[in-house]
């Protein structure tokens, strides 16, 4: 996989608490960061896939219902 740099701008603070959180963890910031922004991008798209899930959910629901409905219409 090629590499590409990902920048941002951001306070001296935040910084200082990356560069101490990433060697309390034993890591690099550079690798601290890249794991963070992987973490997170995996809960944005699994929140993602639960919400679209829950949509289709609804809908499969409301189609479901008005099948049942028509059961009793005479229609074999």
């Amino acid at each position: 996989m090629m590499s590409t740099t990902l920048s941002f701008r951001t306070t001296s603070e935040f910084v200082e608490q990356t560069q101490s959180f990433a060697g309390m963890v034993g890591l690099k910031s550079s690798d601290y960061v890249r794991e963070a922004v992987r973490e997170k991008n995996e809960r944005v798209m699994a929140d993602r896939l639960a919400n679209l899930s829950r949509k289709l959910s609804g809908k499969h629901q409301s189609f479901n219902e008005s099948m049942d409905d028509s059961i009793g219409d005479g229609i074999a």
